[in-house]
């Protein structure tokens, strides 16, 4: 895989497999970083000032959202957040890809949305070789505490997933998800 090292950042925000040491995506995860530092150490009494870093940090952030802190991201600017979502404790969005969080979504502690992909074979592993698949969550969806959604899925509207699930494959809307993997287990 002796490909050109240039346009690894433009390989990866159309969806194709990039090698992940590029310099500027180098930048974009430090200029997140710097960001979620800023966020990580606001105060419950500041909302304007966490709602403030949320905005540049994000592509976008809905109507009365809450995300408390620690809260770690890849690049920020992948992830779209609906109206009134909250999110608690410890949520990890891996965004080399985009995240779609609909409106009204419930995510419990230590959630990880998770749009990186490696390959399997050893050889491009070593060279930094990585992919992305994006992650769609519904309106109304619960997620329980723990719960990991993997690249690729998407998760359909009022859906909850049960605490400490594996998300590897989409959910229709209306359901109850749980375990490693996650299997249908009710309609709701």
């Amino acid at each position: 895989m002796d490909e050109d090292r240039r346009g690894h950042h433009e390989r990866m925000l159309a969806g194709d497999r990039y090698i992940a040491d590029d310099p500027h995506i180098a930048r974009d995860i430090r200029r997140a970083a710097l960001l979620q530092e800023r966020y990580n150490a606001t105060s419950i009494d500041e909302p304007v000032a966490r709602r403030s870093i949320l905005a540049e940090l994000l592509r976008g952030v809905g109507e009365e959202v809450e995300i408390r802190p620690p809260f770690h991201c890849d690049l920020g600017y992948r992830t779209t957040i609906g109206d009134r979502v909250f999110a608690n404790y410890g949520l990890v969005i891996l965004d080399v890809a985009e995240v779609e969080i609909g409106d009204d979504v419930q995510i419990a502690t230590y959630v990880q949305l998770l749009t990186a992909t490696h390959p399997l074979q050893a050889d491009p592993r070593r060279d930094k070789w990585e992919g992305s698949e994006p992650i769609t969550i519904g309106d109304n969806v619960w997620l329980g505490g723990g719960a990991i959604v993997c690249p690729g899925v998407t998760i359909g509207d009022d859906t909850v997933v049960g605490a400490g699930s594996v998300v590897l494959r989409d959910l229709p809307a209306g359901v109850l998800a749980v375990g490693n993997p996650a299997r249908i287990v009710r309609e709701l």
